[in-house]
Parts: C-alpha cells; sequence; structure tokens
C-alpha cells in the first residue's frame, strides 16, 4: 500500500457499488474498489444498523446480564442488554429502552465510553457502549423474543467467565473490559 506525505495509508478508490440484497435488519453491497498501486476489485460489505450495548452495574459490584441461547453459533452464554438503534433514534435512548425492553430494569444514568466496529474489514456496524448505574427494577422484560435469564452479576467473576467463553459479542466484551479496567462510569443523562 502505498502512503502519502504524512505517512498514512493512501485511501482506497470507490469506483462504484450496488446493493445486491437489503431487508431492514441488513443490506449487502459488492463495491468496486482500488487499493493505491494495485488492480481494482469487487469487495462485499455486509451493512447493519447502529447498534447499542449497556453494562448496568449496581452498588454491589455486580453488572445486570442476560443468559440466552443464540441459535447461530448454537450456544448459549451471557450478553450484555442492547440492540439496534431505530432510525431517528438516538443511541443513548435506544441503550435505555433495550435495557429495560429486555430486563425490565432502567438505568437511572447511561454514559457512552466508546464506539466501535466489531469487524471492520467487511461488515459495516457501528457498535456504541454504554455505562450505566442508578437502575430501577420497572416489571418483566417486555421484549419476549430478546429476553433471557436476567440475573446481577458479580463484576469479580467476569474473567473467569471470560476463560472460560461463557460472554457472547463483542460489545459485551468490550463494555466488560471497560469496567474490569475499573474506569467509572459518569453520568450524562438518558
Amino acid at each position: 500500500m502505498q502512503e502519502n506525505t504524512t505517512g498514512e495509508p493512501e485511501p482506497w478508490r470507490i469506483l462504484g457499488e450496488r446493493t445486491m440484497y437489503e431487508n431492514p435488519w441488513l443490506r449487502l453491497d459488492v463495491v468496486d474498489v482500488e487499493p493505491p498501486g494495485l488492480n481494482p476489485f469487487a469487495h462485499h460489505v455486509v451493512r447493519l444498523g447502529r447498534v447499542a450495548i449497556v453494562a448496568v452495574h449496581d452498588e454491589h459490584d455486580r453488572v445486570l446480564m442476560l443468559r440466552r441461547y443464540r441459535f447461530i453459533p448454537g450456544e448459549t452464554r451471557w450478553e450484555l442488554p442492547g440492540g439496534i438503534v431505530e432510525p431517528g433514534e438516538e443511541a443513548v435512548a435506544a441503550a435505555g429502552r433495550e435495557v429495560e425492553e429486555e430486563t425490565g430494569w432502567r438505568p437511572s444514568f447511561l454514559t457512552h465510553i466508546v464506539t466501535f466496529q466489531p469487524m471492520i474489514g467487511m461488515i459495516d456496524s457501528p457498535h456504541e457502549i454504554f455505562v450505566g448505574g442508578g437502575a430501577t427494577y420497572i416489571g418483566p422484560p417486555t421484549d419476549a423474543e430478546e429476553a433471557g435469564r436476567v440475573e446481577w452479576l458479580p463484576l469479580r467473576d467476569m474473567p473467569n467467565l471470560i476463560a472460560r467463553g461463557e460472554l457472547a459479542g463483542s460489545g459485551t466484551l468490550v463494555a466488560i473490559l471497560h469496567a474490569l479496567a475499573n474506569i467509572s462510569p459518569r453520568p450524562t443523562g438518558l
């Protein structure tokens, strides 16, 4: 790859793009690209919506988790509440909504910690990670499709769960690793 005068890699030229498949949750595009100094080629890109994922902590150093079965890997694992940010919705509002729908708990504050792309070479799906606290129980989960067994798990147990492969999803891992780094959330409101 060629570099410019700043030492940074040159951007690829996008020669064209076409959608091969689309539904409300994803779009598969073929993008004709030309890396600097190389021949053009067709690159497949999966485009998903923005996602908000939340690690809610309580005063006992526990984190609100869901035990879910996911049919794609065929496994049951622990994960954090989260889901798709709806069109026109702010990510922080989606984060709060997803916690309530999936767990029945309402956090009093959420703080954005990072936005990342979990598979940047082929999938476009910004993951917005939040931490929160001050949760109040408001009733049973309302999203039966997304709800799992809801539990408050001690943060001190997370390294062992990670080592055993018991945590699912990159967003869950990023948020839990952030919490383990002892970085305190600061309220910014919902």
